[in-house]
């Protein structure tokens, strides 16, 4: 039975295919279905129902921690990983897949040096650099970047000020012009110049670079998280699904896919077979400036704090455009 792997769309998506599906299907003669945008409420749904459907889950930070709390997902099958290659350990039920970087991405041609926000003060000063913004339609990263734009040292981040959060964004509420949904749409806003600024992700401004859109991205500060793998419970699919799991952390594979993705490996065998130029745009763990996100703190409080922002969204939506992933 071919596993369903319900992932994020654009280059995202085709890295993987390239990366790691390919492969996949090469060695096992097993095929994966392919399923645009993970929803932890469509998760939920199957679930709680018994009527799952989807198979393999690529969870976000905090998404993946939610749903461990929420015990969404499968156990791995004993001796699935080698642990002693992985950086991160996995839990019993979720496995770190790589790291990534969010941040401020522009259009160099329309904003030269000296006229882009390159931090979250920055991009939350309306009068210092005007324009059309974005805002992702989830809770987690949209908060600490509120917070970063308030003031909020990074050291200082957790636990969230969500009050304050709201506060700092309804600030920039004029600016607004588009919720994200889809995370190849913060690219395209830009390219098409729908927008002047938006919060998207490092490989997504690389893979424009990389076929001569030529978008930028501030490496100045950044929100670092982990992305997530997981397998979900009753899964219909199971046994490929652990296969395929598996195959998704291999070193070579590993190598691979993040050599296009441009994020960091958990196999510690896959980082030395990152070139420079992929590295350039792996997440900077050192740098003050940035936020790592506390998956922890969001798994005891996603739920709330998931109604309570997209009540707030909603409240907002119609003057909005409608627009998710890595």
């Amino acid at each position: 039975m071919q596993p369903t792997f319900v992932t994020w769309g654009g280059t995202y998506k085709d890295a993987l295919v390239e990366g790691a599906i390919k492969s996949f299907t090469e060695e096992t003669g097993v095929n994966v279905t392919i399923i645009d945008t993970p929803d932890l409420a469509k998760v939920k749904a199957q679930v709680t129902s018994g009527n799952v459907d989807w198979d393999v889950f690529d969870a976000p930070s905090t998404v993946g921690t939610a749903g461990v709390a929420e015990g969404y997902w499968e156990d791995f099958d004993e001796g699935l990983f080698n642990p002693d290659d992985l950086a991160q350990a996995p839990r019993r039920n979720l496995a770190t897949f790589y790291s990534f970087a969010g941040g401020i991405a522009y259009d160099p041609a329309r904003y030269p040096e000296g006229k882009h926000p390159t931090n979250f003060i920055e991009y939350f000063d309306i009068e210092k650099f005007p324009g059309r913004r974005t805002r992702f339609n989830w809770s987690s990263e949209t908060l600490e970047a509120a917070l970063l734009g308030d003031g909020v040292a990074p050291k200082d981040m957790y636990p969230l000020d969500i009050d304050r959060a709201f506060a700092a964004l309804d600030r920039i509420k004029p600016s607004v012009v588009s919720w994200v949904a889809a995370t190849p749409q913060s690219m395209t806003l830009l390219q098409t110049g729908e927008v002047d600024f938006s919060y998207s992700y490092s490989a997504r401004v690389r893979a424009t670079q990389a076929n001569g859109a030529g978008l930028g991205f501030s490496f100045e500060q950044t929100i670092n998280a982990s992305e997530y793998i997981a397998v979900l419970k009753g899964a219909p699919n199971r046994q490929n699904a652990m296969r395929f799991v598996a195959h998704l952390l291999k070193p070579a594979v590993q190598a691979k896919t993040m050599e296009i993705l441009g994020y960091t490996p958990n196999s510690k065998a896959a980082m030395p077979l990152i070139s420079e130029e992929s590295r350039k745009w792996l997440p900077n763990f050192e740098n003050p400036n940035n936020v790592l996100v506390d998956d922890d703190w969001w798994a005891e409080h996603f739920e709330p704090v998931s109604r309570r922002f997209k009540g707030k969204r909603c409240s907002q939506a119609t003057a909005l455009s409608s627009g998710a992933g890595m």
